[in-house]
This record gives structure tokens, sequence and C-alpha cells, in this order.
């Protein structure tokens, strides 16, 4: 098995929508009115709906896929948020290896709106054998 070398990074960008929003709402069953409710959102000082975090979050499953390959699973993620995400906001989940081993491999996240840093975390996927 051909492991990714450290550096190594890959990005995944999605405008996170109200179809999203509402796909995300049925499977986890959060109907928290920051995340459901436009104008309970707005005038908790919002332009829109708010993102599901662990929407925008499993963005970067894509990105260490990609990297990664099927034969590897994830152990461990961890997330932080500096800001909501409002709907229709365009995120890119960056994803770089920080370490690399047979045992596991554990990377660096980074999630950006533009050029601005809005997320920031960690990750380590281990084999799915072993």
């Amino acid at each position: 098995m051909s492991l990714p070398a450290s550096g190594t990074a890959l990005s995944f960008r999605k405008t996170l929508t109200v179809a999203d929003q509402g796909f995300f709402t049925g499977i986890s069953g959060n109907l928290g009115a920051l995340y459901v409710d436009r104008l309970k959102a707005q005038a908790l000082g919002q332009p829109d709906m708010v993102v599901f975090e662990l929407a925008a979050g499993a963005l970067f499953t894509t990105a260490l896929n990609r990297i990664a390959g099927p034969q590897w699973r994830i152990a461990g993620f961890a997330l932080d948020f500096a800001k909501p995400l409002a709907l229709n906001t365009s995120f890119e989940a960056r994803a770089e290896v920080e370490g690399s081993s047979p045992d596991a491999l554990t990377f660096v996240l980074t999630g950006l709106v533009g050029t601005e840093t809005v997320a920031t975390g960690s990750a380590r996927l281990v084999p799915v054998q072993g």
C-alpha cells in the first residue's frame, strides 16, 4: 500500500444550498431555528439560515478519501468553526497530510470562505483492516 507524502493536500469546494440543508435536517433530525427558520436566523443577526456545521464538516471527508483512498477510514475528527456560515456560502474544505505511516494518516484541516479561514481542525485515518 502506497502512503501519501506529508504535505500532500487536496481541497473540495461546494456551495451549501437550501436543498443540502433540507437533506441534513432529515438525516440529523436537528430542527434548531438557526438552521431551519430564515426569519429567526435573521432576527439573531444572520443574513440567512446558518449551514449545519457538521454538513460543512462532511465536505472534508471527500478530500480525505481522495487523498487516502478506500483502504482508510476516519478514526478521529475535530473541527473548530470561527463563525457561522450563511446558507448559499461556497465552503472550501482543505485537507493536508501531516503524518503518514502504515498505522495512521494524520491531517490538518482548513475551511475557507474565499481567502478567509473559518474552520480549523484535524483528522486521523486508520486502515480499514488491521
